[in-house]
């Protein structure tokens, strides 16, 4: 991915961008400026199937035990058994939701997007108080000092002044959480006011900071972007597709169990296409989004074995022009993005059983 622009930066698969607190684009509660435009966050666990921990030995026997502690045994032995058997099934259930959910991403990550920001509200955004003034969390505290009255166990044991000095404390940190919402009003002020004065180091610094495309880095494509031009913004990505098309279909037999087949090759490069076109389509509305651009090219790379050299080499198999004016008419809900690409400038070579072919690159 050598696009050379004056301007641009890259995010590599297993490398995040972090904004220090003191940095460029640290927002209102030192929480980012994504937080200031708009709050999201994102939540991730963990889903495992554990065993019981707990396991009876038993033997097929004729003989019949007598006591209770027997009987109780082979009643157990025999839950065992069951359960096992039902986290087999689970298990199973579990493998082919994972399956079905990978190839729903994949096809639909072009409905994902940052709500669209208007740099001109938030530059012209209130102070969160005025300079010189005492700021909402100070005075809340002040407050607090002010009403307290020593109640009649606080004056037998003496606490009145501890618990005096613990309200000029919070009084003190009231003032540190005012000030630094002061200091984030002002960053986000003067961010917008570069964005809309078409300042690219501006453009880049909010794509480090709002990381839109941070979930597509989790499926392990790397980015670069960059522009010379404050109307255009690029992007290039890696497709990186061994680590996002499933390789086998998952599915449950009649009785349960987990089924594995090869999936066929035009099936295996219907889903390539799929996600390659839908991770265009995504990338250019989140830009489109977060930027003031009327343009955003988008240009795809995968390595490819060149069997006149031996050697793999990255081609670009995906080039488009998206334009602002024509990406904001579409009906997401219902296009497929590899037909979509017929609203735009692209080139795409793809063969149904053999996959993308290397492609020239739009750059105008």
């Amino acid at each position: 991915m050598g696009l050379n622009f004056r301007k641009s930066f890259k995010i590599a698969p297993g490398v995040r961008v972090n904004v220090g607190k003191k940095g460029v684009g640290v927002s209102v509660g030192g929480n980012g400026l994504r937080y200031s435009v708009n709050s999201s966050g994102r939540q991730t666990a963990t889903v495992g199937v554990p065993g019981t921990g707990l396991y009876y030995t038993t033997s097929s026997s004729s003989k019949s035990y007598k006591t209770p502690a027997y009987q109780r045994r082979n009643e157990l032995a025999q839950i065992q058994r069951e359960q096992k058997k039902m986290q087999e099934l689970e298990y199973a259930r579990f493998q082919v939701d994972l399956y079905e959910n990978r190839l729903e991403q994949i096809r639909s990550l072009h409905h994902e997007c940052d709500n669209p920001i208007d740099w001109q509200e938030v530059f012209h955004r209130s102070p969160p108080f005025q300079i010189g003034q005492e700021g909402p969390s100070t005075l809340a505290a002040r407050q607090k000092q002010q009403s307290y009255r020593p109640g009649f166990f606080d004056r037998i044991l003496n606490k009145d002044d501890s618990k005096m000095q613990q309200l000029y404390e919070e009084i003190e940190k009231a003032k540190i959480h005012d000030q630094e919402l002061l200091n984030d009003w002002n960053t986000m002020h003067t961010v917008a006011g570069r964005v809309l004065n078409r300042d690219i180091d501006a453009y880049l610094e909010v794509i480090q900071e709002f990381d839109p495309l941070e979930d597509l880095v989790d499926f392990g494509s790397g980015f670069e972007f960059g522009t010379d031009n404050p109307n255009v913004i690029h992007v290039s990505f890696e497709v990186n597709a061994q680590n996002v098309i499933p390789q086998k279909a998952l599915s449950l037999t009649k009785t349960g169990k987990l089924s594995e087949k090869n999936l066929p090759k035009s099936t295996y490069y219907d889903y390539y296409q799929d996600y390659v076109c839908s991770c265009a389509l995504r990338i250019a509305r989140d830009m489109i989004a977060l930027l003031p651009v009327s343009f955003v090219f988008v240009h795809a790379y995968e390595d490819k074995l060149n069997s006149a050299t031996g050697y793999q080499e990255k081609i670009a198999i995906l080039s488009v022009k998206y334009d602002k004016m024509t990406v904001n008419r579409l009906n997401l809900t219902n296009l497929d993005p590899s037909d979509a690409l017929t609203n735009f400038n692209h080139q795409m070579k793809f063969k149904k059983t053999q996959g993308f072919e290397e492609v020239a690159l739009i750059l105008n």
